[in-house]
């Protein structure tokens, strides 16, 4: 039986051809260093190229050579094992990079068609309600309509000579010919040449024999196995014969080429460009503007992105051919874990994983294969009191729960009313979230999604006509309760297969199905009634065979078309228009979720311990819409809500001089603006630099866009664009905001660091296994991508290291430290001692208990304290929260006894040994045989992690 190896941490990678191999290795020492135990790397397959990201791959096995080659990855391999460390790959199994000329998968399919041998392994929809269209992939690649763009030749033909084939070029979109339409182009060519040569001229005999010959292949919609491999074979033997022919004719190659500009046409000559209209009419895909793809696009996508095409992995060839390689990688050691991305967008999740686990050794079948091999983790996002699917054979999710609830500690509940009047009072409405974002959701399936929602309407008229009792409901009336069932869809999917589906899958559906019924003013609510019964599969009881395998394949394909609305829905766009507290506004957040108890965060810890204790722990990922210490800043205000609304009533006040006009911009997308600026402020900011304003104006550009209120990605509304980037420039540029600016913002800088450092420690020591992302190890101010993947100062970095190394963390060292939270190594030390601490003992933090203390005294609500337990070890855990709130808004670190006074913690059983807080090397003293007061455990450090050596804590 294999094991997986568990990380005892994780250190998120991104790499591109900006950070390599080569640099990954040479930061491996400090990595170690730091305490961390698995390198967590972004996709590093081969992408497209200049991809900054690499979730767009095009060939899945080969490494990305912009990133380095097979040797330089070897030698990174080889640091982390010479290191003790391992790694984590990031896996993309939904989606694969298309357009372009360099997916030869796809390059295929358009060649091909459903004659491709890859036609199955992308889920395209060959039978679309659009006759045009049928056995046809749409491709909205062109900026401007069809006949335009061919009108003024920028669609061009080209032969290349030297593999003898021909495609047709937009930009650096390259567009295969059928070979079967060759002799459209080669018969042209032909009756020149008769015209200039004898009739038995060798080179004319074979260029009629190779018109003749591709003429005679199998036609593209023949999808017979037998007839797939004739098209496959022949097509390339042709394709030889002409390259050869071309090669020792230079006649032949002249004339070609003289074809194809002919066929290319001449601008301000439309006729000119009629038979390349016919040839490209005649091919297995259509040119369309980008604009079309909202309504007629027929291959499901990763969301809204027209460059990533979804893969079948529900089909073995395609799992079996996009995992090879990297299956080899976990066969050879050279990493120990996957991390796997966007699971929802998969047809069947758990069989996936299943197969995942097992398919490292033969004859694994889909039902499993009885372990768990591997460490995995899934990019699931869990909403409300969503659980994670308890069958699937993984570890967990990758830690967006945890990172919404640690926040969540460190937002005050009780500002709730006085922060959604202000918020109100400034926007001039009182902005009601959930039907934001149920009205986002219609938003972008009418202008994004409509298609995929289009192909769903006809999938489930063709079941309501093969039942009389259900055959009269048309296909606009059940497009129209698709769209109401899928915007009022409260989790992002359900789970329901062929097996059968779970009880919240039953809850989740009827839920959706009942905020749908109320939503119309109807009579005849039987159509939502009959969806409901295909949704959760019982339609199909007493129908024949292919009457159920129907209903079951809607209800599959339904749920991966829910979980692509609800994140353009709500992460991309209601998380861009609700501006109460936009450090709630994270993937995975709720906005609604108002702050939490200590109590409510232990009891969610708590379930996390019992069933998924060895997922990620995370507060900052590459999808993060800010990074873990912007959104500690901004949680602040919640702890400061009076001077909150003074100070953001005074800032609007001052610059509406700024304006370009009464909503240029709106007051909505400035009340961001200023949050933003609370959370993203350098710690310099005296001195505020050219870099920073850009990336603030980058920001809010992205931010408005994805709103799609006043302007948006599809139809950018330049003047709107123009009056928000020059308010912000002004903004940034006057002294007397800037200096109005300073005081809440340096309030909110202090005590985010406390806020920061709390957050830090917890996720060092709850259950699972924590992640960093890179660069957080220091104070880091990111916001949404591109601007958190900016380059990482490692040099900075590995100097605070060693000087902490250097100095040795005696209570004097500590002192220093607090003294100087601005530098970040604070924040460095927290990290590596506990890492340290989760090295020297593994087996507490893997697999220990989590025990809830209980606090008491007058500050009790503002700490939060535990113990983790496992045989005869054990560490308490103390944290401060609302720290502001704490020490009355005074800038003074949360320590001693006249903060804490009397307030004390209560251990289950007197420990046998000596407490010691790692951070100072203090020893803390007992009260009372079980009680600690907080005044000696926080009495000169904001955190505390303490050991005790022997304990009777049970």
């Amino acid at each position: 039986m294999t094991t997986p190896r568990v990380p005892l941490s994780t250190y998120r990678l991104q790499f591109n051809r900006d950070f390599t191999f080569a640099q990954a290795t040479r930061i491996v020492p400090y990595l170690a260093a730091l305490g961390i135990s698995h390198c967590y790397a972004s996709p590093y397959l081969r992408a497209r190229p200049g991809s900054t990201h690499g979730y767009d791959i095009i060939d899945h096995h080969h490494l990305n050579p912009e990133i380095g080659t097979p040797e330089e990855y070897d030698r990174f391999v080889a640091a982390l094992r010479e290191h003790g460390m391992g790694q984590i790959l990031d896996v993309v199994p939904n989606h694969m990079g298309i357009m372009g000329s360099d997916n030869a998968w796809w390059l295929d399919v358009l060649e091909n068609g459903e004659a491709s041998a890859y036609s199955d392994f992308f889920d395209i929809d060959w039978e679309p309600l659009k006759d045009e269209l049928q056995g046809k992939v749409l491709l909205p690649v062109l900026a401007d309509q069809y006949g335009m763009v061919l009108d003024r030749g920028e669609l061009k033909l080209a032969f290349d000579k030297e593999n003898g084939e021909f495609s047709i070029f937009y930009g650096e979109h390259r567009f295969p010919v059928n070979p079967r339409e060759y002799p459209s182009i080669l018969t042209a060519a032909t009756e020149t040449f008769k015209q200039q040569v004898p009739a038995e001229n060798e080179d004319l005999l074979e260029l009629q024999s190779l018109a003749s010959a591709f003429g005679h292949l199998p036609g593209r919609a023949d999808s017979a196995p037998e007839k797939r491999a004739e098209r496959a074979r022949d097509k390339e033997i042709h394709k030889k014969r002409l390259a050869a022919l071309c090669t020792r004719s230079a006649q032949i190659r002249d004339l070609l080429e003289n074809t194809v500009a002919a066929l290319n046409g001449k601008p301000g000559n439309p006729g000119s460009f009629d038979a390349l209209h016919e040839l490209i009419k005649n091919q297995a895909y259509r040119l369309a503007y980008w604009r079309v793809a909202a309504d007629d696009i027929n291959y499901r996508r990763f969301f809204d992105v027209n460059d990533l095409a979804a893969l079948r992995q529900e089909n073995p060839a395609v799992f079996n051919q996009t995992h090879e390689f990297v299956l080899e990688l976990l066969r050879q050691q050279k990493i120990d874990g996957l991390r796997i991305d966007h699971p929802d967008g998969l047809y069947n999740p758990q069989q996936y994983f299943w197969r995942l686990q097992c398919g490292t050794h033969t004859g694994a079948s889909d039902a499993g294969c009885g372990e768990q091999r591997y460490y995995v983790v899934a990019e699931k996002i869990l909403t409300g009191t969503e659980c994670l699917p308890e069958p699937w054979p993984i570890h967990g999710t990758t830690g967006y729960d945890l990172s919404n609830m640690a926040n969540a500690l460190f937002v005050d509940p009780a500002a709730q009313p006085a922060l959604s009047q202000t918020y109100a009072d400034f926007v001039g409405d009182w902005p009601d979230f959930a039907h934001q974002v149920y009205e986002c959701k219609k938003l972008v399936i009418d202008r994004s999604l409509n298609s995929e929602l289009n192909v769903l309407a006809n999938h489930l008229s063709r079941i309501a006509l093969a039942d009389r009792h259900t055959c009269d409901f048309t296909v606009k009336s059940l497009r129209d309760a698709l769209m109401e069932v899928v915007a009022c869809f409260p989790v992002y999917r359900t789970y329901v297969t062929e097996e059968g589906l779970s009880p919240n899958d039953e809850k989740y559906i009827s839920q959706a199905i009942a905020c749908a019924k109320s939503k119309i003013s109807s009579a005849d609510a039987s159509v939502y009634d009959f969806i409901r019964e295909v949704l959760l599969t019982r339609q199909a009881a007493g129908h024949p065979q292919f009457y159920e395998r129907s209903v079951v394949h809607f209800a599959m394909h339904f749920q991966q078309y829910t979980s692509a609305v609800m994140a353009k829905g709500l992460e991309d766009t209601s998380f861009y228009r609700y501006h109460r507290l936009v450090s709630l506004n994270d993937v995975g957040g709720d906005p609604l979720r108002f702050g939490i108890e200590p109590a409510a965060f232990h009891a969610e810890i708590q379930k996390r311990a019992r069933h998924w204790p060895q997922g990620m722990l995370a507060t900052s990922t590459h999808d993060s819409k800010r990074s873990e210490d912007v959104r500690a800043r901004i949680n602040v205000l919640s702890e400061a809500p009076d001077l909150w609304r003074e100070n953001v009533h005074r800032w609007r006040d001052l610059n509406q001089n700024l304006r370009a006009g009464e909503n240029l911009p709106t007051h909505n997308d400035e009340y961001l603006l200023y949050q933003t600026l609370v959370g993203a402020w350098p710690l310099n900011g005296a001195a505020l630099s050219a870099e920073f304003s850009e990336r603030i104006d980058r920001y809010m550009l992205k931010a408005v866009r994805e709103a799609k209120e006043n302007t948006s990605w599809a139809v950018p509304n330049q003047d709107y664009e123009s009056a928000l980037s020059s308010f912000i420039r002004q903004l940034l540029s006057s002294p007397k905001f800037l200096e109005s600016f300073a005081a809440l913002q340096q309030k909110a800088a202090f005590f985010g660091m406390l806020n920061s450092l709390s957050q830090t420690v917890l996720k060092l020591t709850v259950p699972g296994v924590p992640d960093f992302y890179q660069g957080n190890e220091l104070w880091q101010f990111n916001l949404v991508d591109p601007d958190n993947r900016r380059q990482v100062d490692y040099s900075e970095r590995q100097k605070a290291l060693a000087a902490l190394h250097s100095a040795e963390c005696t209570p004097l060292c500590a002192d220093q430290l607090t003294s100087a939270m601005q530098d970040g190594r604070i924040k460095m030390l927290v990290i590596r001692k506990a890492l340290s601490l989760r090295q020297m003992h593994p087996e507490l933090f893997l697999h220990g208990d989590y025990v809830p203390l209980q606090v008491t005294g007058l500050q009790a609500a503002h700490a939060v304290a535990f113990a983790r337990t496992f045989e005869d070890r054990a560490v308490v855990v103390v944290v401060p929260r609302l720290s502001l709130k704490l020490t009355g808004g005074e800038q003074r670190l949360p320590t001693g006894s006249g903060i804490w006074r009397e307030t004390a913690l209560e251990l289950p059983a007197r420990p046998s040994g000596n407490l010691c807080n790692v951070f100072t090397r203090k020893r803390v003293p007992l009260e009372n045989n079980r009680n600690l007061k907080l005044s000696s455990v926080l009495e000169d450090f904001p955190v505390a992690i303490l050991i005790i050596e022997r304990n009777e804590l049970r």
